[in-house]
């Protein structure tokens, strides 16, 4: 049954006018090849959150009651147009002071986002959890690849990597070593999460890949991979950032749903819950948000981050 608005919540706390946060959908699928039906990702996961029991018991809080707005889906055929579509429609929202997430599609959508929020907050970091580095330039002949998604975030951007596990030989000649946190590195050692949470500048915006996590929780992605993250580990991290950080928004891509299987729908719904529940926890109700943009700072970067910025 289709449903106009996030988690079946009422009409009102789905209006964009009173809601404080904005959920983004795109169905797009190009490059993906080991497992396919990311385009239908945001079907499931919206399916799977109106199931959903929306009283968080470890904040205490109903998130939902601070308004989220489900906007139309974006939808393109063309790697182009949707890029373009969702940079367009991330920096409307922004400026209608909103909390702006997304739920893809393949990764090559969360270019489009990264673009707008560096465009939009001065000094950003991005934080990307993924199974793959996806730093190359470009793949089979296009610079809009999901093995290119957080390319243009390592050049223009802080980009902090979490959980890498795969990645192309050229590739170790983009991604910054020190901040770059393999897989097999993190199982031994777990002094990650405050090092990577110390080269973060205030503003953070999460890139969320569902390969970040363990193939035994995360089947259905279009990459599942052994050696991930799990459940609980990530949520502490996840908190932890939302605690010491401002992060302005986030994307959660690649969800691939087996009709069969539909314990990784739940997951992801349950993820995203828990990602805006860790950013409002301390927010009343009707208290005033307040996502700090602002007009004076905009700024369209072109060159590479400089480290020298102070935070």
């Amino acid at each position: 049954m289709k449903t106009n608005t996030y988690a079946n919540i009422s009409e009102d706390l789905g209006k964009l006018d009173s809601a404080k946060i904005v959920l983004v959908p795109v169905s797009f699928e190009d490059s993906n090849t080991v497992q396919k039906g990311s385009a239908y990702g945001f079907e499931a996961f919206l399916a799977a959150s109106g199931h959903m029991e929306l009283y968080d018991i470890e904040t205490n809080t109903e998130v939902y009651q601070q308004g989220i707005h489900l906007t139309e889906t974006i939808s393109d055929d063309l790697a182009e147009a949707m890029v373009e579509a969702v940079h367009q429609n991330v920096k409307k929202y922004i400026k209608k002071n909103k909390f702006v997430t997304l739920f893809g599609g393949e990764h090559t959508t969360s270019i489009g986002a990264i673009r707008a929020f560096n465009e939009m907050y001065p000094s950003l970091t991005v934080l990307h959890l993924g199974a793959h580095a996806n730093v190359r330039k470009s793949n089979n002949g296009s610079v809009l690849n999901k093995a290119c998604a957080v390319y243009e975030a390592s050049q223009f951007t802080n980009l902090i990597q979490v959980g890498v596990r795969s990645m192309s030989v050229t590739e170790k000649t983009v991604v910054d070593e020190e901040k770059i946190y393999f897989a097999h590195e993190m199982a031994i050692d777990d002094s990650w999460t405050d090092s990577a949470i110390d080269q973060m500048t205030d503003n953070v915006f999460i890139n969320f890949n569902l390969n970040a996590l363990d193939i035994s929780i995360m089947p259905n992605t279009a990459s599942p991979m052994p050696g991930g993250l799990f459940w609980y580990e990530t949520l502490e991290f996840l908190k932890q950032v939302f605690a010491e950080k401002n992060v302005v928004g986030f994307d959660i891509v690649e969800l691939c749903p087996n009709p069969q299987q539909k314990a990784s729908d739940f997951l992801a719904a349950k993820l995203y819950y828990k990602m805006l529940s860790y950013k409002f926890m301390d927010e009343e109700v009707g208290d005033d948000y307040d996502n700090t943009y602002d007009n004076s700072k905009q700024k369209n970067n072109i060159s590479k981050f400089n480290e020298d910025d102070e935070y």
